[in-house]
């Protein structure tokens, strides 16, 4: 898809005198850029524009002191001419030294080469710098979001960081501390509570953690078993029914009246010695330790749990009774489950049990401490706070600073860079200003514009050296005298010959070592058809120097000092010469339509879509004359009777009245030798008499009325086909050797 090319100016926005409050501005310029608009619409504001830089956007890397903006307006007219004697002119014109020509040829190509590489790290320094610089906005916003919930609920110690990056650079001045949420909440509740105040304690709370320590609970973890030897205390434990048996006759011996409980025997009278000779003194002993405990447990338990269910009568803010109740809930449950399980124990002696530790959460005696530390505390709440948020975070932190260095690192290699080339080039254009000055040659340029003034017909008067004065020059009537009256044209044109030397050579002995930007402001006010061809022809051989900075293709001139060119005009004609042949040249090409309504002007890009090839777009010439009409027209009609139409008026007016061709020898080169040649053949090869008779149709068509009126003899309208009739309308041209004319009529560029 056809795009423009960008050149030196990119954009120049226009603010004063008919633009004013207009937001106007010149888009896309290229290298080549004509600019079409009345007198008065605004022309000279844009030339001013950039004579002075006023508004002008330049490519990356570049600036207005890097140019030498070349105007040729009517204050440059003035400047020069104001008295129709002085003309300074120095000029590098190659004449004085070729070797000292070829090392500046050379120099300016490594200037440019070190410009374009001192723009490329310029580039790619500002690309990483854009990059760094969203890396740390990306870096900041996440940081910002991530702890959202953090910097909501610990609202007071972010005082004075509102916003994502000092709110992310003072995490960045803290070192990551991983702290116990909760207990941030405590401090910063107590630090930052405007009702800051000291609580009773529980004071009637004795420590919970008494019960997991109790005298004798080493017993819970005792195997208790008999190691009795009589035949009882055997079969006993061959049964396993040691602690039945205890159970039972602790139960039962006083009430069994000296029987046996399963069978009513009476016993033998030794049986409670042998039952007491069945267990042994330690069995007995850890037994009345286990009863002892027991009863040690549930006394301090009872003594623990009572006070805990009375509050104090103001209670500490962060504490939620309902919590509170349900954690007495909970210890009571663990009391109860302990009793029983020691109530286990006792059941099985055997057995080693563990009990639930009931130790509490202390949170009134941290709160007091904050409170009687002060204010103090709270710079201590922020810097943990931060600390935390650094430690959260601190993944996120250390891949954002690991990029930052790399992003750093390449930044610094591309300065580097860019003061190599600086270097290279201050050196460049300190030896460009010495061999410059090799090649200052003023009589040359006075001989050249001496000579354009013969051939244009103005032989009343030429350019001659000052005496007594270097580099300048007066004009002289053949007899000596000075030409204090010149016309209007005739001084615009010694004008404009003057300045196409200036944009050849230099403005100044020292040698100018910038690029050039030039302007030309209608450049042929006043002058009459001669001197009118010789300026076109002047203007595009400067367009053509331009040119080859785009594209250096058939070159038609040597050189590429001109680095872009704006041509204003409101002669029609002037800008259909210097025009038409770069209208197709839509990559560095643009035209413009400059207009004004109620005293604001307007500029427009004069393009639009290529009707060839509608993925791209095409300049449209916005100055056209009745026969560049005709062939818009006839690329847009569809339909073929009004086709057949404009092909006539096509025909008639090229080939007629500007080739001054016969309608008969027209239709022999076209008909006769035509069909001579096999123009008029099928795509078998075979001849197709209905192509030969469409032909001929065309032909006699060019002699009927403008209308489209016809005798009915040569063809039947109805049957026509539109396409077919554009193949022959283009194969009359190649038949009469002005392909070349309907190729460039219809926008196509053979050279690419």
């Amino acid at each position: 898809m056809s795009i423009k090319i960008q050149s030196e100016i990119i954009r120049i926005d226009l603010t004063d005198a008919s633009y004013k409050g207009t937001n106007a501005f010149v888009e896309c310029p290229t290298y080549v850029n004509f600019f079409f608009g009345n007198n008065g619409t605004g022309k000279s504001t844009i030339a001013k524009a950039i004579q002075s830089g006023t508004g002008v956007t330049y490519a990356p890397g570049r600036a207005f002191e890097d140019y030498l903006p070349l105007v040729y307006n009517q204050p440059f007219i003035d400047g020069n001419f104001s008295s129709y004697r002085n003309m300074p002119g120095v000029f590098t014109l190659n004449a004085k030294n070729a070797a000292a020509q070829k090392q500046i040829d050379e120099k300016t190509q490594a200037r440019g080469d070190e410009r374009k590489a001192k723009n490329t790290a310029t580039e790619q320094r500002d690309k990483k710098a854009g990059a760094k610089e969203k890396l740390q906005k990306d870096f900041h916003k996440e940081c910002w979001d991530r702890e959202e919930a953090f910097r909501i609920e610990f609202e007071k110690t972010q005082h004075g960081k509102g916003k994502s990056k000092p709110f992310t650079e003072e995490i960045m001045r803290h070192a990551p501390k991983d702290t116990d949420i909760e207990e941030l909440r405590r401090l910063y509740d107590s630090a930052y509570s405007d009702a800051a105040k000291r609580y009773s304690r529980f004071s009637s709370v004795a420590d919970t953690a008494v019960l997991d320590s109790l005298d004798g609970n080493d017993i819970l973890f005792t195997v208790i078993v008999n190691s009795a030897t009589t035949e009882l205390a055997g079969f006993l434990r061959e049964i396993r029914a040691t602690q039945w048996m205890r159970q039972g006759h602790d139960a039962y011996s006083e009430h069994a009246d000296g029987r046996c409980p399963y069978c009513a025997r009476k016993l033998d009278d030794d049986f409670e010695q042998t039952v007491a000779d069945s267990f042994d003194d330690k069995y007995q002993k850890n037994l009345t330790r286990l009863d002892e405990f027991f009863t040690l447990y549930r006394k301090t338990a009872n003594d623990l749990y009572v006070p805990l269910e009375t509050f104090p009568s103001e209670v500490y803010h962060k504490i939620d009774t309902k919590p509170l109740t349900d954690k007495l809930a909970v210890l009571k449950a663990a009391i109860q489950s302990n009793v029983e399980v020691i109530r286990a124990k006792k059941d099985e002696p055997a057995k080693t049990v563990t009990l639930t530790d009931t130790a509490p959460i202390a949170l009134i005696d941290a709160n007091n401490a904050v409170v009687d530390a002060g204010p103090g505390k709270r710079a201590d709440c922020t810097d943990l706070a931060f600390s935390l948020l650094a430690f959260r975070l601190k993944d996120i932190i250390a891949a954002y600073k690991k990029s930052d260095a790399a992003l750093a690192e390449e930044i610094a290699g591309f300065e580097e860079e860019i003061k190599t080339h600086t270097e290279a080039l201050e050196k460049i254009n300190a030896d460009l200003k010495v061999a410059r000055s090799d090649t200052v040659e003023t009589e040359t340029a006075k001989d050249s514009i001496n000579l354009m003034l013969r051939d244009s017909g103005m032989q009343g008067f030429s350019m001659e050296p000052k005496p007594g004065v270097d580099h300048v020059y007066e004009v002289r009537r053949p007899d000596g005298s000075i030409a204090e009256n010149l016309s209007e044209g005739e001084k615009n044109f010694i004008a404009f010959l003057y300045f196409y030397h200036l944009v050849c050579g230099n403005d100044s002995e020292d040698g100018e070592t910038r690029d050039k930007i030039v302007v030309i402001d209608d450049p042929v006010s006043s002058m009459d058809s001669n001197s009118l061809f010789i300026v076109s022809t002047l203007v595009r051989q400067m367009i053509e120097v331009c040119r080859n900075n785009a594209d250096n293709r058939s070159k038609t001139v040597d050189g590429n000092f001109i680095k872009q060119i704006f041509i204003l005009t409101h002669n029609a004609y002037f800008h259909r010469e210097v025009t038409y042949s770069y209208v197709p040249k839509y990559e560095y090409v643009s035209l413009y339509l400059i207009r004004k309504l109620d005293s604001k002007s307007s500029i427009k890009l004069s393009d639009n879509v290529n009707p060839n090839i509608p993925t791209e777009r095409m300049n449209v010439n916005p100055v056209k004359n009745s026969y560049a009409a005709l062939w818009d027209e006839y690329k847009e009609v569809k339909s073929a009777v009004p086709l057949m139409n404009v092909i006539r008026r096509i025909l008639e007016y090229y080939f007629l009245q500007l080739c001054g061709y016969e309608g008969s020898t027209l239709r022999k080169v076209i008909l006769v030798e035509g069909k001579a040649k096999g123009r008029y053949k099928d795509k078998n090869g075979n001849y197709d008499e209905e192509k030969f008779q469409l032909a001929s149709a065309m032909l006699a068509y060019i002699n009927a009325s403008s209308i489209g009126m016809n005798d009915g003899m040569d063809y039947v309208e109805e049957c026509l086909n539109a396409a077919e009739c554009r193949n022959i309308f283009e194969m009359i041209f190649a038949a009469m050797n002005q392909k070349q004319h309907y190729d460039m009529m219809m926008f196509t560029d053979n050279q690419n």
